[in-house]
């Protein structure tokens, strides 16, 4: 169901951990299934229960508890705003609302393209740099102004 090489890397995950406790390395093997993947299908979701001998339900159970994890299909970059209110009060919804016209599209939606998708956030640990967007849960980009969010965007068009 997975490379060799995300095999590879869930087992470098799952040596980290005394081997009775395998399962230790869920949120690890499903971010690696994920790069892989693009997002968990329920399939994707049932192989790493089974590599990691743990009950599909508790693997359910962190893949739906943290939003970090794509759970549906999402554009090539997933552009998450931070929303909480910290960010809020420093131009998050100003910046979700530009993202919103320029994309045409609405939090949870993906540009007819298959490029973007737009998701809303909750607090990122970054609230002296809002207003926060996360691209792809990896890149951080902070005090997001009008201007920065365009050149974000033309980056990442190209």
């Amino acid at each position: 169901m997975l490379s060799t090489e995300s095999l590879k890397r869930i087992d470098r995950e799952i040596a980290k951990y005394p081997a009775e406790q395998k399962q230790s390395a869920v949120m690890s093997a499903l971010a690696i299934a994920q790069d892989e993947k693009g997002w968990l299908a329920d399939e994707t979701m049932n192989f790493v229960a089974e590599y990691l001998g743990m009950s599909p339900i508790a693997v359910y159970e962190v893949a739906t508890f943290y939003n970090m994890y794509n759970l549906d299909p999402v554009g090539k970059y997933k552009i998450t705003v931070c929303t909480n209110l910290p960010c809020a009060l420093s131009g998050s919804n100003d910046s979700a609302a530009y993202l919103k016209k320029k994309l045409d599209i609405e939090f949870n939606q993906t540009t007819p393209d298959g490029k973007f998708t737009l998701k809303e956030g909750e607090c990122f640990g970054a609230c002296g740099d809002a207003p926060v967007l996360l691209v792809n849960n990896k890149r951080m980009c902070s005090f997001m102004s009008n201007e920065l969010i365009d050149k974000l965007l033309e980056e990442l068009s190209e």
